[in-house]
């Protein structure tokens, strides 16, 4: 007895998410959860804390928990270049 080919066998997850209309959604919370990750450490590497990072980005702190979620993807585009600002970083985007 044949077994039946796994139409998905050889191709990538990138192919797979794309087929699902996945994708897009996935590559968002993957780029979230860096940015959420790479402030975060900043911030321990600085000692600051939620409530002074907030005050040095000029915005709330729930902003800034916002901003920490790595699940949250409606974080604007000011929110993350004042926080790239506050930990002396710049915000580079880019369309490939």
């Amino acid at each position: 007895m044949a077994k039946k080919a796994n139409k998905h066998l050889g191709s990538s997850l990138n192919d797979l998410l794309a087929n699902e209309g996945l994708l897009e959604e996935a590559e968002a919370v993957a780029i979230k959860r860096v940015i959420a990750y790479e402030v975060a450490r900043e911030m321990a590497h600085r000692g600051l804390s939620k409530a002074a990072m907030a005050q040095l980005m000029e915005t709330s702190r729930s902003a800034l928990d916002r901003l920490l979620d790595p699940e949250n993807t409606s974080v604007t585009l000011n929110t993350m270049q004042r926080a790239a600002h506050a930990i002396g970083k710049r915000l580079k985007l880019s369309l490939a």
